[in-house]
Formats: C-alpha cells, structure tokens, sequence
C-alpha cells in the first residue's frame, strides 16, 4: 500500500499546469480569488467551487454564515466570471452543522475551549470538499490558505508556516495527513498579505479591499456567548467561583464567558493578589482562579493527534509546541503513547493551557501536526511545584 501512496504521489510531480484540472474553493474573500488568478495565469484548469454552510439566521438560499451569504457568494461568482473559469455553489449546511457546529456546542457544554476551524479543516474543507474534487475528477484542491507545502522527490509533502507568520494558518492545518497534503495547493502561502491585495488590485479584482473575516462564521451577531444561551443554555448557568483551595470566592455567569489564564471581568476586585482562571470544572459547574504562578504548567496530554507524516514523531524528540492559534511556540519534548495520544513536556512552565483547543507540533517552519489538549486529569498533567518555575521538562 505504501509503495502504491508513494507511486501515486510522484505521478502528480510530474503532471504540468495545462494537463491538471484545480478546483478552488472560493469564499469571496481576497485569500482564495488571488489563488484563483495565480493559478489560472500558470496554466492549471480552474473550478470554482463555494460551500454553503450553515447558520443559525436561516438555511439554503437565505443562510446568514458570513462565509457564505449572498454578497460572498456574488463576490466569488464575479471572480470566477473575470478569470473566466467555471463557478458552483454546493450545499454543505447538514455535515457543516454535525462536524463544526455541534463540536463547537458540545465543547463549551464540556467546560472546553473548542476551535471549530480544527473540526472544518478535518471534516469540511478536506474531508468533505477534496472527496468532491476528487469525484469531479480533479487533481488537485486549492484553498487561500496561508501555508506552504515542500513536496520530496520520494512523493512525501511537508507542511511548512506561511511566509507571512502573522498571517500563518498552519496551525489548523495540522489536522491533514499524507493522503490530502498530496491533492492540495496553497498558492498565496509564500507570499505577505498586503502583497496579496496588491495582486488582487493590479489584476482588477473586485474584491481587492474587502476585509478579512475573522470571527465565526456561524455566529451572525459575533457574540459566541448569545449563540451559547440560544443553543446550549444549560452550558451558561451560573455557579461557584473557588479558589484552588476550594473556597468560595464569588460567583460566575456561565462557564463558556471564561477561558483560562482570564484575569478581567471575574467580579474578584477585593482578592489581596491579582487571580486568573485556572481551570473549568464543568462536573460541579465551578470556575476555580487562582495566583499567576498556579497557571504555569510543565505537561500537557493531547488527544486524536494527527501527524502530517503519516508517522509519530520519536519518544523524546525536542520540537516546539503551540498551544493557541496565536501562541508562541514553545519548546518542549514530546512522548507519542500507545494509545495514539500524546505527552508534552515543556522545558519551562506553559501558561493559558486551555483544554479542548489544538496542540500544535513543529520543527522550526515544518508542521509535525497536532491533537487536542485533554483536561488535566485526563491525563494527571502536573501544575508546576514551588521552587520548579523554570525547572527543565518533565520525565
């Protein structure tokens, strides 16, 4: 089976642009239409395909996702007409709604974190649409991602951050394997934004100023807690604020308004020291806080962890960790288990590790891939002891 993989994938090295048909998933956006454009101008067959996804505001023709309503989808149908390519609008909204949706509900209700980009990325845009691309007969699945793929000569693909780290997206792209790094292109990946808009401008494209969307998309009004009350109001009952003593402190207003390492708007103004958000405890509805140094931790487990190779990494190998989208990466070893999950020993104590979001794996620019960070005592993750606040990693 492996040399039948590594076969396939040398075969689409040596396929040119005007031999290869490219679907492009087009949201409207200055990302994906650029993709489009540098693409089309190198040769490739190009189909423009958008996904309808679903939103709480309405279904079909009428939804209110903002990836999806009906200026994007003109906006996308104007791009495809300019670069002269083909332009299909496919309803995504039930597997949308199941996979992301439901995974985003659940998690808060669980006293996580989730991201939902996470669950898109592995169910919705490269589970869901790469098969569609692939039944259409294309060989290949292009997205604005900002990412970079390094294709080997032995047909291995590796993930690499974008050019532009501000910008970078590999962290929810971690959750892709061999099987779709090799079926995938990402052509603004080597390039900074502000180049990006310069190219969609000097090539008239009418979407060159538009603004970039950055909240959920499946939330009309943005505001993550009204979705929640409507949707789950049980997860946003209020309860106990607790110290790590288990004290009663205060009380909250609904775990889902917290997330750990908080340290604004927990109502504890008369604490003698500043107190963040240590932990959800959604078992006993409690929201424990505690002193910046009950944060730092020297271990974290992950879980359902996905490597781009195809293979985990070595018992002990020193990579870095990122353990938020926008996080610093963090220096740590890493211990594959046998049941396909991993441990995280940092070299210094990590602070915000917050339960449910991804765990992200690198070595330098290369993405290693990533899991989903297990509450604590999921898996016994140590806070940090006194007097080992820059203590080496964990054994």
């Amino acid at each position: 089976m492996r040399s039948m993989m590594d076969r396939t994938m040398r075969r689409k090295e040596r396929i040119s642009p005007s031999e290869a048909t490219v679907v492009v998933a087009m949201s409207g956006g200055v990302d994906s239409s650029v993709a489009a454009a540098l693409l089309v101008e190198q040769g490739y067959r190009c189909v423009g395909v958008m996904m309808r996804l679903w939103a709480e505001a309405a279904s079909g023709e009428g939804s209110g996702n903002k990836c999806c309503d009906e200026d994007s989808v003109e906006d996308a149908r104007r791009v495809a007409d300019r670069l002269g390519i083909p332009f299909y609008l496919i309803n995504v909204e039930r597997p949308f709604k199941e996979k992301v949706v439901d995974f985003f509900i659940d998690g808060y209700s669980a006293g996580l974190t989730p991201n939902p980009c996470l669950a898109c990325n592995r169910h919705i845009r490269f589970d869901y649409l790469l098969n569609y691309a692939r039944r259409l007969g294309a060989d290949f699945l292009a997205t604005g991602h900002y990412a970079r793929l390094r294709r080997e000569e032995d047909g291995r693909v590796h993930l690499l951050r974008g050019v532009d780290l501000q910008k970078d997206q590999s962290y929810v792209l971690s959750v892709l394997g061999q099987a779709e790094l090799r079926d995938l292109l990402f052509p603004v990946g080597d390039m900074p934004k502000q180049e990006v808009r310069q190219m969609a401008a000097a090539r008239g494209l009418p979407i060159h100023s538009k603004h970039d969307s950055m909240d959920l998309c499946f939330v009309f009004d943005d505001d993550y807690r009204r979705f929640l009350t409507d949707w789950a109001p049980e997860a946003m009952a209020g309860g106990d604020i607790v110290d790590v003593d288990g004290k009663v402190v205060g009380k909250h207003r609904g775990l889902p308004n917290y997330t750990v390492g908080q340290r604004k708007g927990l109502g504890l103004s008369g604490s003698a020291s500043p107190m963040y958000v240590v932990s959800l405890e959604p078992d006993g509805n409690e929201l424990v806080v505690g002193p910046a140094e009950a944060l730092g931790r020297l271990e974290l487990f992950a879980r359902d962890v996905n490597w781009t190779s195809g293979e985990p990494v070595a018992e002990g190998s020193r990579v870095q960790c990122q353990i938020r989208y926008s996080g610093r990466p963090l220096d740590c070893r890493v211990f594959p288990l046998q049941d396909g999950n991993v441990r995280v020993a940092f070299d210094e104590p990590a602070r915000g590790i917050s339960p449910g979001q991804g765990a992200v794996f690198y070595d330098g620019a290369r993405c290693l891939g990533g899991g989903l960070i297990e509450r604590p005592e999921a898996g016994n993750a140590r806070p940090v002891e006194p007097g080992l606040e820059r203590a080496g990693p964990a054994s």
